[in-house]
C-alpha cells in the first residue's frame, strides 16, 4: 500500500495544478465573456470533447493493457499508435466539424468552429502517448502530460483576454497552445518520431483496436451521460442558459478530481495485477475513503455555493448556485463509479460500464428532454443527477458480481480503512 500512496500524492500534486490552473483560467474567462459567451464555448467545444472518447479508440487504455501486461514490446505499440492516430485525427476532425458546423448554433462562425477543431490530432496524440507511461508505471511522466497542458492554456488566456481583448478567440486560440507544446515535446522526448512507419502490423493494430474499440464505446457513453445536457441545452435552450449551466458543472468537476487522481493509479495497477481479488478489495478501500471525503467537501461546497460562484464569476452567474447545489448529491453517488470502473477497465472489462450507463444515459436524455424547456439550466442539472444516481447504484451491483465481493464487505467501513492514511500523518511528521 506505500507504493501505491506514493502514486497517488505523485497524482495529487499533478491534480493541485491542474485544479488551480483551471480554476484560474475558468474565472477569467468568466468574469471577462460572460454567460452567453461562455455558453457558445461551451456548445463549441462539447463534440470535440465527445470524440476524445470515440476518436482516441481507446488506444490509451489498451497500450496501458498490453503494455502493462507485456504481450507487446513498446516499440510494436508505438508504431501501431502512430498509424492508428493518423487515422483518427482526420476521422475526428472530419465528424466534428459536421457536428459543430450544423447541428450546433454556436457553429455559424466558421473561425470559432476551425479553432476549436485545431487541438483535436494533439489532445489525441497525448493521450495515445499517456498510454505508454502508464503501462510503464511511469505515473510522475503521466502526470506532467496532464498538467502541463493546463498551465501553458492558463498563460495564453491570460494574455488574450486581459491584455489583447480576443475574446472567444483568444480562448479557443490558448486552448490550442497546450496540447501543442506537449505534443512537440513528447515526439522527440518518447522517441516517437521513430516510430512512424508505412510497414503495418496489421496483428497488432487489430488487437488494440479489437480492445480499444470496447473501451472507447464505453467512453463515449460516460461522456454522453456528462455532456449531453450541453448539447440538449444548446438545442433547446439559449446561450445564456447553457453558460449558467456549464460554471455550475465545471466546479463539479474539480470535486471529481479527487476520484479521477484515483483512479487513474488504480487502472495503471490493475492492468498489471497478480491478484485481481486483493487488488479489488483495496479498491474498495479506497472507494469508502474518497467517498468520505468527497461527500464531506460536497457538504461544505453546498453550504457556501453562493459565495464561490459569487466570488468566482461575478453576480451575472448567480444562476449558477441552483445549478451547482442540484448536481452536488449526483456527483457525490458517481464518485462510486469513477472509482471501481477504473478497476474492471484496467482488468481488460470496460464493457461492464456500460450495462449502467446506457440505461443511464436514455434516462438522461428523456429528463433533459422534458426539463430544460421548462427550468432551463436547473432543468439540466436535475436529469442529470437522477442519471448519475441510477448509474452509480447499478454499477455497484455489477461490480460486486464480477469481483465476487458482496456489497456489505465493499461498501462497510472498518476501523483498517483509516490505517493507511495514520501511516502517511506519521511520516510526514517526521
Amino acid at each position: 500500500m506505500s507504493t501505491f500512496i506514493k502514486d497517488v500524492l505523485s497524482v495529487g500534486v499533478s491534480k493541485i495544478f491542474i485544479i488551480v490552473f483551471g480554476l484560474t483560467t475558468s474565472i477569467i474567462v468568466a468574469r471577462v465573456l460572460g454567460p452567453e459567451k461562455n455558453g457558445i464555448i461551451a456548445a463549441l467545444l462539447v463534440y470535440p470533447s465527445l470524440f476524445m472518447s470515440i476518436g482516441s479508440l481507446g488506444i490509451r487504455q489498451s497500450t496501458t493493457y498490453f503494455l502493462g501486461k507485456k504481450i507487446f514490446s513498446e516499440d510494436q505499440i508505438k508504431t501501431a499508435i502512430t498509424q492508428i492516430w493518423l487515422f483518427t485525427t482526420v476521422f475526428s476532425m472530419a465528424v466534428c466539424f459536421v457536428l459543430m458546423r450544423y447541428f450546433s448554433k454556436s457553429g455559424e462562425n466558421m473561425w470559432l468552429v476551425i479553432l476549436a477543431l485545431v487541438p483535436i490530432p494533439f489532445a489525441l496524440f497525448n493521450t495515445y502517448n499517456s498510454g505508454i507511461f502508464l503501462g510503464k508505471n511511469e505515473i510522475g511522466t503521466f502526470n506532467k502530460i496532464n498538467w502541463i497542458p493546463t498551465l501553458i492554456v492558463f498563460i495564453i488566456s491570460a494574455m488574450l483576454l486581459l491584455w489583447f481583448s480576443f475574446g472567444i478567440s483568444g480562448y479557443l486560440i490558448a486552448l490550442i497552445g497546450g496540447p501543442v507544446f506537449i505534443s512537440v515535446i513528447l515526439l522527440f522526448k518518447n522517441k516517437f518520431i521513430k516510430a512512424f512507419s508505412f510497414d503495418y502490423d496489421w496483428v497488432i493494430i487489430k488487437k488494440m483496436l479489437s480492445l480499444g474499440l470496447i473501451y472507447a464505446v464505453a467512453l463515449l457513453v460516460i461522456n454522453l451521460n456528462y455532456r449531453i445536457d450541453v448539447i440538449l441545452l444548446d438545442n433547446l435552450s439559449t446561450a445564456f442558459e447553457t453558460g449558467i449551466y456549464s460554471k455550475g458543472v465545471s466546479i463539479t468537476e474539480y470535486l471529481w478530481q479527487i476520484p479521477m487522481l484515483l483512479s487513474t493509479v488504480i487502472f495503471a495497477r490493475s492492468a498489471v495485477s497478480k491478484n485481481d481479488k486483493a487488488f479489488s478489495l483495496k479498491v474498495a478501500q479506497l472507494l469508502r475513503l474518497s467517498f468520505l471525503a468527497i461527500g464531506v467537501l460536497a457538504l461544505v461546497m453546498f453550504l457556501i455555493s453562493k459565495y464561490i460562484i459569487l466570488l468566482m464569476y461575478g453576480e451575472a452567474f448567480i444562476g449558477s448556485v441552483m445549478v451547482l447545489n442540484t448536481l452536488l448529491p449526483g456527483v457525490l453517488l458517481l464518485t462510486i463509479f469513477k472509482v471501481i470502473n477504473m478497476d474492471l477497465s484496467g482488468k481488460g472489462k470496460p464493457w461492464v460500464s456500460l450495462k449502467a450507463m446506457i440505461p443511464a444515459l436514455i434516462i438522461n436524455i428523456i429528463l433533459n428532454i422534458v426539463f430544460i424547456p421548462i427550468y432551463g439550466a436547473v432543468g439540466a442539472a436535475i436529469a442529470s443527477t437522477i442519471s448519475y444516481s441510477f448509474a452509480a447504484i447499478l454499477f455497484v451491483f455489477f461490480y460486486s458480481s464480477e469481483t465476487k465481493i458482496p456489497i456489505t464487505v465493499m461498501l462497510k467501513y472498518k476501523a483498517s480503512d483509516f490505517l493507511p492514511i495514520v501511516q502517511l500523518l506519521k511520516k510526514l511528521k517526521r
